[in-house]
């Protein structure tokens, strides 16, 4: 098969397709097949599609439409989709969008590499190229789930959870390493779970102790931690391991005993508040992340006003919401959506307004301070920058005021806070680089 030229490659979606993009990526270079990032100056556009949820798949068949759109302008050659709304929905979209001249599921790279007119180079899977920016990478340690939350489609997309070897997963961090890599985001459906399948225990620690040791890594963080699932040993890793980020990622979803027996997470109100506390009390200066879902079916004004409270009594330093969306042959799909789209909408908006609240005098706790600081960007004025805090695109930022320093990005520098608002802290150079 001849060899396509110009690929670009679409990615839709969470990290976790972010990761599988840059294997996939970094496959089409190793077989001298020439990659654009200008989709519009593509022969060959894959997609790499998101199913999750009402919004992430309009968003994929939206941009699927509009490539097929360019391709009836003889400005496409070839349409190749894959991901997680084609794993799922392929019979369905192979029918409505017949124009597409491939579909694949989730990280199905040697289809996708011999539909190029390549070869898989297997020897080479943990090798990515980067979309993030070099100093700080994506590290999936899994793939599918387990758990059988009554809303959640994951498991019928990308399965059972499997784990993956933990000298593969160093030998990928390694490679990110030299690479110029200074912070591994450790993610999965359930970091928690990690090793279970293939070690017979939970492995996590010894993951994390592991990575630790390898040059050049200076922070590693934490996502998608299942709270039914978060051990003392994890705790006390976080807390004695100087390289990992005090800052947890623990998807809630709800605090209401009722919603959490009819979501099957598998954790009572009591049972999460005790989690809480001991992160706290174990690491004082603990970041806690955390979503919720609003408008799921059940959810009365009392359940709502339940988990506002929560969220006043607990104040997380950062929340996302998201509004309940019906899934087709997930164990919620009989329960309807009773909650009107109006109302959802409500009740995200009051969630997200008592966590400005809380944000903005969490913030101001750090005025006077010192933080250590990953350097991003520079934007007019001021240089973007991370703390431990601060997960990339989804946490604030810190702005650091561009005087002449010559700032390096991708580097660490101790700051200290003069400003603040509801989401963002602002701060000048203190001293040299720090480590």
């Amino acid at each position: 098969m001849k060899k396509h030229s110009k690929v670009s490659v679409i990615t839709l979606g969470c990290s976790k397709n972010t990761v599988d993009s840059e294997r996939l990526m970094k496959q089409i270079q190793l077989n001298d097949i020439t990659m654009t990032d200008d989709p519009d100056n593509a022969e060959t556009l894959i997609i790499n599609t998101c199913g999750f949820i009402d919004i992430a798949k309009e968003e994929s068949v939206d941009t699927i439409l509009n490539s097929v759109a360019l391709k009836k302008k003889g400005k496409l050659k070839k349409i190749i989709v894959a991901g997680c709304l084609s794993e799922r929905y392929m019979k369905d979209l192979k029918k409505d969008i017949p124009e597409v001249d491939a579909y694949f599921g989730t990280e199905k790279y040697e289809g996708i590499i011999k539909e190029l007119g390549g070869e898989l180079k297997y020897k080479l899977l943990g090798e990515r190229v980067l979309t993030t920016p070099s100093h700080t990478a994506y590290l999936k340690i899994s793939e599918g789930c387990d758990h059988p939350c009554s809303f959640c489609a994951i498991p019928l997309i990308r399965g059972k959870h499997q784990s993956k070897p933990i000298e593969l997963l160093c030998k990928e961090a390694e490679f990110l390493a030299l690479n110029n890599t200074k912070e591994l985001i450790l993610i999965a459906q359930d970091t928690t779970d990690y090793g279970k399948d293939i070690y017979g225990k939970k492995n996590l620690v010894e993951l994390l102790k592991q990575l630790s040791q390898i040059e050049g890594i200076k922070w590693i963080r934490l996502m998608y931690a299942y709270p039914s699932r978060l051990q003392t040993d994890l705790i006390d890793e976080i807390a004695n391991n100087p390289k990992i980020c005090n800052y947890i990622d623990i998807p809630l979803q709800h605090i209401s005993d009722n919603l959490l027996r009819s979501m099957r997470r598998g954790v009572t109100a009591n049972q999460t508040r005790k989690l809480l506390f001991e992160l706290k009390n174990r690491i004082p200066d603990i970041t806690l992340r955390t979503t919720f879902i609003v408008g799921y079916p059940g959810e009365t004004e009392k359940e709502f006003k339940e988990l506002c409270d929560f969220i006043k009594e607990i104040e997380f330093d950062r929340i996302g919401t998201f509004i309940f969306s019906v899934e087709e042959n997930t164990s919620s799909f009989i329960l309807g959506d009773p909650v009107p789209s109006e109302e959802k909408e409500r009740r995200k908006d009051i969630l997200m307004e008592i966590q400005k609240g809380i944000s903005n005098n969490k913030n101001s706790l750090f005025v006077g301070k010192k933080l250590k600081v990953l350097v991003e960007a520079l934007e007019g004025d001021f240089y973007i920058g991370r703390s431990y805090r601060d997960a990339p695109e989804v946490d604030g930022e810190i702005l650091i005021k561009n005087k002449n320093n010559n700032l390096k990005i991708g580097e660490f520098y101790n700051v200290g806070v003069y400003d603040h608002n509801e989401y963002d802290l602002f701060a000048e150079i203190n001293e040299d680089p720090g480590e």
